[in-house]
């Protein structure tokens, strides 16, 4: 169980939508970096609409977006994880 497969990141650093104190329906806009893209940290990488207002996202550490998890035009609430980052030092020990 302590194992990872091989070429698998030991872990993934998540994307999840914070909280803004918006009373109305958030969802996703746009995805800015597509999947399999390296990131630096800070990078907008996703935007969020709620009402008339975009919101960016950034990536939470450099390495590379591993996964989308959720579409564009997908309604999204606090706490849903939207991607999943591979940490730069992970990407390259599974190269």
């Amino acid at each position: 169980m302590s194992s990872t497969p091989s070429g698998s990141p030991p872990h993934l650093a998540p994307l999840v939508v914070p909280e803004f104190g918006l009373d109305v329906p958030l969802a996703v806009a746009l995805w800015l970096v597509p999947q399999g893209a390296e990131v630096i940290e800070g990078d907008r990488v996703v935007q969020l609409v709620a009402g008339g207002v975009t919101i960016d996202l950034e990536a939470p550490v450099t390495g590379w977006l591993a996964a989308c998890l959720a579409d564009e035009d997908e309604p999204v609430a606090t706490g849903t994880v939207l991607a999943e980052f591979a940490p730069a030092t992970d990407a390259r020990g599974a190269a």
